[in-house]
């Protein structure tokens, strides 16, 4: 997911998106707990993706 994708969404937008990747998250752990993840590499990316969600968030309410 690319940044200038999520800038010109909206806060409504990139909380739905950010719940999302919480429960992809969650589940991926649950994976990996079980042994069932053949690929770890998703979970470093789910992370990034929720780091980058919660900074675009962060810079639109310090715009404000």
């Amino acid at each position: 997911m690319k940044t200038s994708e999520l800038r010109a969404r909206d806060r409504a937008d990139l909380e739905k998106e950010l719940h999302e990747l919480l429960k992809a998250q969650f589940s991926l752990r649950m994976q990996k707990g079980t042994q069932q993840l053949t690929n770890n590499s998703q979970l470093k990316k789910v992370r990034r993706d929720i780091a980058r969600v919660r900074t675009i968030m962060h810079e639109k309410a310090m715009a404000k």
